[in-house]
């Protein structure tokens, strides 16, 4: 049973209906799971007159109720079934005003399905750009139902819809007009009537073409449907084409009645800045410079912040073990707790920089030209042009990227994406970037402009991209995969971002990133903190005696650093560290590294919080620094070099670009193939091309 009535928010991609999700919940929202499905479900409450409040639930956006995808196949299975929990009181169908015929197909299809409806109007501003008006007073009265006009984008209109919403739950008006069948076809709806008491023909009907899409349905109600469809000889492709054109000759007849378009249509703003940011060449000449300009911003813009929040940390070390008395408590609280938070908050300024470029891309509508821009590209390399989508979104993370793979048809070019998405550099690895490249970067400009650092970074994304690309075009041979796919995506018009949802996304990125890989970091820091403390048996002891003997000249700051290098070298993290070390020796890793590439596993940013605590633990009490100063510091106890020299250092920067460490990955594709044949195999393959590329690295630079 619903403790709210739920109100459905639908409509085409790019109608505008994630914004006006957002403007009507606004902080009042929650992402979970459809039941049964791996698909995303966003729920929000909106209160409406009074003290009425009603469920607001985002549905995947799709063109019609016949899905493509499993994200549009939810659509179908909730609006089909009455007794889902999910099933709508009222739907509000999103409709973009300057393209209104496509948009109609849906609500007509939605309406004649008996859910209660509204048509939202939205993007007035765009259609009147391109001379289009709409009498929304006459449309209403044609179809029965309310119109309501509204800027989803600038909040115009909101109270009066949440008002409709409101008269709408009070009275729940339907206006259903099926198109005409013929007689064969209304026998199927009769048969279908009788046997599972479906009143609404439409709904009927959809049962009859589409019963392997439901799954509500159950499997022997599938094999009666399917009876019905042969006893009658009822063609669902051919119901499905020969109602979609009945629908769009009803609805040109409406749309003539309403809209008025002016002669001659005008070229937008939009499409002449198209022209340029869409062209052959100089669309991805535009495109590499602002990734470089973004690339530059992380580095310069983020650098005083990051400055400070690394002083303050050393400060705040230095702070209480000066004041608090020695023992195994305090050290806990400063090398392992403090340690960890650290390396969590030293990278707060950059990633809150990355993706407040990234929002605005995505908000002034560049992002989706950047998507067709790389279809272009991709093809040539053999993946489906869907695969852009993924590709794209795992710069952010890679996990909800490989999800929405889902939209590509092909299983083979569904599997070569997911198998491929974790080659791209995520916001994961950008710590593990920024600590590494500035410790072997000048940071210098060249040409008194390019910052080498900023021009570092960009080099690592570029570098996880083509390798995406050419592991793509192996693997379509390697399955022999030669299916021919399309890729079909709307282009919203050019807009100024929103500074207020700019701010709340870089806000929701951050938040993810301290709360949910901030607490990851902060406890394997105090386990690994309890690993460097103690050690098997009474090993630490007798080593701490043995260089107490051998350096009885040493001045006590010396012997106190000599005797801390001891103790974490007999630890049990030690141990593990110097059993792993004849592995990674090759790559220029000591037994150090090791650890922090074992703990990273849990997730790639670990790498830096590890790093942190182990070099805390062995550095001198007296002198807390920086951590960027203690990494700089270290050195190799047995080349007497730094630990991160060039060489490592870029060996450990190729390893991460490769390296598939992440446990929350291998478990996402687990979920999408439904096996661990594919998890395996994926974490082999980059592994492999990890070590050996991080090898060759070492080796010549070395």
């Amino acid at each position: 049973m619903k403790n709210k009535q739920v109100v459905a928010l639908l409509g085409n991609p790019n109608s505008g209906k994630s914004s006006l999700f957002n403007q009507l919940t606004g902080l009042r929202q929650k992402i979970g799971n459809f039941p049964g499905v791996t698909v995303d479900k966003k729920v929000g409450f909106c209160r409406l007159s009074g003290s009425m409040d009603v469920e607001i639930l985002d549905l995947p956006g799709t063109y019609s109720i016949y899905p493509n995808s499993l994200d549009e196949q939810v659509v179908l299975e909730v609006l089909a079934n009455p007794k889902n929990p999910d099933y709508p009181d009222l739907a509000v169908v999103v409709a973009d005003a300057s393209n209104l015929k496509r948009n109609m197909l849906l609500f007509e299809q939605i309406s004649d399905l008996g859910v209660p409806a509204i048509l939202a109007l939205n993007m007035l501003d765009v259609a009147e750009e391109s001379g289009i008006s709409i009498n929304s007073g006459k449309l209403s009265k044609i179809l029965g139902i309310p119109v309501v006009e509204l800027n989803a984008r600038e909040g115009i209109g909101i109270e009066g819809l949440k008002h409709t919403i409101f008269n709408q739950l009070q009275h729940k008006k339907t206006h259903i007009n099926p198109p005409s069948f013929d007689k064969k076809t209304e026998a199927v709806f009769a048969e279908v009537k009788s046997k599972f008491g479906v009143e609404n023909k439409y709904l009927a009907l959809q049962y009859a073409a589409q019963a392997q899409k439901l799954m509500f349905l159950g499997e022997n109600q599938q094999k009666d449907l399917e009876e019905i469809v042969k006893k009658h000889n009822f063609n669902a492709d051919k119901f499905q084409s020969s109602e979609t054109i009945e629908r769009y000759r009803d609805i040109s007849g409406t749309l003539a009645e309403v809209v008025i378009e002016e002669g001659t249509k005008k070229e937008t703003i939009s499409e002449k800045i198209d022209h340029i940011l869409l062209h052959k060449i100089w669309g991805y000449v535009i495109f590499l410079g602002i990734l470089f300009l973004i690339f530059q911003s992380v580095f310069t813009i983020a650098e005083a912040p990051m400055d400070l929040i690394d002083q303050g940390v050393a400060m705040v070390n230095d702070f209480l073990k000066s004041n608090l008395p020695d023992n195994q408590l305090v050290s806990l609280l400063t090398d392992g707790l403090v340690a960890g938070i650290g390396g969590v908050l030293i990278f707060i300024p950059q990633i809150a920089f990355l993706f407040a470029f990234i929002s605005i891309l995505e908000e002034s509508g560049y992002m989706a030209r950047v998507v067709v821009l790389m279809d272009k590209l991709i093809r040539r390399f053999g993946m489906s042009g869907k695969s852009v989508v993924p590709l794209i979104s795992s710069m952010a993370c890679a996990v909800p990227a490989i999800m929405s793979a889902r939209t590509i048809g092909s299983w083979k070019d569904r599997l070569i994406t997911i198998m491929v998405t974790p080659l791209m550099s995520c916001s994961a690895r950008l710590p593990i970037y920024t600590i590494l490249i500035a410790l072997v970067v000048p940071n210098t400009k060249a040409l008194g402009f390019f910052n080498m650092q900023g021009v570092a970074l960009m080099g690592l994304y570029l570098l996880g991209f083509f390798s995406a690309l050419l592991a793509g075009w192996l693997m379509k041979f390697m399955l022999k995969s030669n299916e021919r796919s399309y890729f079909i995506m709307e282009l919203p018009t050019y807009k100024k971002p929103r500074w207020k949802q700019v701010g709340f996304t870089i806000l929701e990125k951050v938040k993810t990133f301290v709360f949910e890989a901030g607490k990851v970091i902060v406890a394997i820091s105090i386990v690994l903190w309890v690993l460097a403390s103690y050690g098997p048996s009474d090993k630490i002891e007798r080593a701490e005696k043995e260089v107490i003997a051998q350096n009885p000249n040493l001045e006590q700051a010396q012997l106190d650093s000599k005797i801390a290098s001891v103790r974490l070298e007999n630890s049990y993290a030690g141990h593990f560290g110097k059993f792993i070390e004849p592995a990674i020796k090759p790559l220029g890793y000591d037994w150090k590294i090791g650890i922090a590439l074992i703990t990273s596993f849990a997730a790639r940013e670990v790498f830096v919080g590890t790093v942190s605590t182990i070099y805390s633990i062995g550095a001198d009490a007296e002198n807390e620094t920086t951590i960027k100063e203690r990494l700089r510091n270290e050195v190799n106890a047995e080349t007497g070099q730094p630990t991160f020299s060039v060489a490592t250092s870029f060996s450990l920067l190729i390893f991460y670009v490769f390296a598939m460490m992440c446990m929350s990955t291998l478990a996402v594709v687990y979920r999408e193939t439904k096996g661990w044949k594919w998890p395996i195999i994926q974490l082999v393959y980059m592994s492999v091309l990890a070590y050996v590329s991080a090898f060759v690295v070492y080796q010549i630079l070395s």
